[in-house]
């Protein structure tokens, strides 16, 4: 084959890919780079790792991020396992069961999907203001609170990735298993939860990543230092240009990605197949 040929074919196939990887790679090392420079500025990180120290790693002790990634990592956890649970409960009740206005219900999780949660942040503040004054864990400043929120604006897109994933696991399975007298609740916990789980892991981790990294209903809702999330204090850090560190602030980010890519290896294997089977019908 004629080199003009190849490249023609397949050559700039693979000068786009090393692009592509090169546009998505450089803020990684440039963060990493000014997380390992002495200076605390970013300016000073324009030579890549000209100067490498883990002084800004260990000034991380002498601050609340640990208490902040304890408070993202409860906060995450809970809103991922809570959206896993209620998303696969209503995405079963719609996929098995027909009842008056699930189409309705359906059509209207499909609209909800159109507009960011960001959108009702001054609603939600509001509604916070009012609830904590009758049931003050339920009001501002409140973990529980955030993740009550998160679960309710997670709800409508995760059902309906779920809804199209348990539509294909045969209705044979079911009828099967009602033969042999279990009931509706015995098949949901034992035979479709375990042939649904790539979806279910999937799901997981959009909502732990989506939470752990989210900001403003964060911002608005969490009034302490000590019950502020990762995003809230690491732009504390820097909200300030007259006294900004960024060397703590990319430490920090660095620091704070390992969980979420932990956790992305270790479900690794579920999510391409949990994205795909549910697109399609057949």
């Amino acid at each position: 084959m004629r080199p003009t040929r190849w490249f023609s074919e397949v050559g700039w196939r693979h000068v786009v890919g090393v692009l592509a990887v090169v546009y998505a790679g450089f803020p990684l090392v440039y963060v990493v780079s000014a997380s390992l420079a002495e200076g605390g500025t970013l300016t000073g990180s324009n030579e890549l790792f000209a100067s490498v120290s883990g002084a800004n790693y260990a000034a991380l002790a002498g601050t609340r991020f640990w208490t902040w990634m304890a408070n993202t990592l409860v906060v995450a956890v809970a809103t991922g396992a809570g959206t896993v649970l209620m998303g696969a409960a209503a995405a079963y009740a719609f996929s098995r069961f027909r009842f008056s206005g699930r189409r309705a219900g359906l059509t209207a999780l499909l609209v909800i999907q159109m507009f960011p949660q960001m959108l009702a942040f001054v609603a939600i503040f509001l509604l916070l203001v009012s609830l904590g004054n009758v049931v003050p864990v339920l009001g501002l400043d409140s973990k529980l609170a955030l993740i009550c929120v998160y679960l309710g604006g997670a709800l409508g897109v995760n059902t309906f990735l779920m809804y199209g994933f348990f539509n294909t696991v045969p209705r044979e399975i079911d009828e099967a298993a009602k033969i042999d007298g279990a009931t509706h609740a015995q098949i949901y916990w034992t035979i479709v939860l375990r042939l649904t789980a790539p979806i279910l892991a999937v799901v997981g981790l959009l909502s732990f990543i989506s939470t752990f990294g989210e900001f403003i209903i964060a911002r608005v809702l969490l009034q302490s230092e000590e019950s502020w999330t990762l995003a809230v204090g690491l732009y504390g850090w820097v909200s300030s240009l007259q006294e900004a560190n960024w060397g703590l602030f990319t430490a920090g980010a660095v620091v704070s990605a390992v969980p979420v890519l932990a956790l992305f290896l270790f479900l690794q294997k579920y999510i391409v197949g949990g994205l795909t089977a549910g697109s399609v019908k057949g």
